[in-house]
């Protein structure tokens, strides 16, 4: 039986951690997953950084399979979504710490295939 993504409990956890330990937590989400609402225009290198911080945002979700807050980018507001997929790590701004989370593969990688051995005894040589 398969379980559940653990992003999400990690994301929580994270973002909680470095909130008490006084630092300000950092998303950063790739913006070309599926259903992701960013401001474009932020996006650099493929990924864009959000501040998550409660005196920068309002209404933080972090769901099972999204998460979703109000923020103003240049005094503008943008609702932002995101499902899980698109989360790449939470970073603590001040000094990098957190966690990154590892990239699904858009395919599964096919089971390695098994070794076939040949009948008869093994062909093994004693080599000096």
């Amino acid at each position: 039986m398969t379980m559940t993504s653990s992003v999400p409990y990690l994301l929580r956890a994270i973002n909680e951690w470095i909130l008490d330990n006084g630092f300000t937590p950092y998303l950063i989400l790739d913006p070309t997953v599926e259903d992701t609402c960013v401001p474009m225009e932020y996006v650099k290198d493929g990924q864009i950084v959000l501040n998550i911080s409660a005196s920068a945002i309002r209404g933080l979700v972090i769901g099972d399979d999204h998460i979703a807050f109000s923020g103003r980018f240049g005094g503008v507001p943008h609702e932002i979504y995101a499902p899980m997929d698109a989360v790449m790590g939470i970073v603590a701004k001040e000094n990098g710490e957190g966690m990154w989370f590892p990239r699904e593969e858009s395919q599964p990688e096919p089971p390695p295939e098994r070794i076939k051995r040949r009948p008869g005894p093994p062909d093994l040589k004693v080599i000096k």
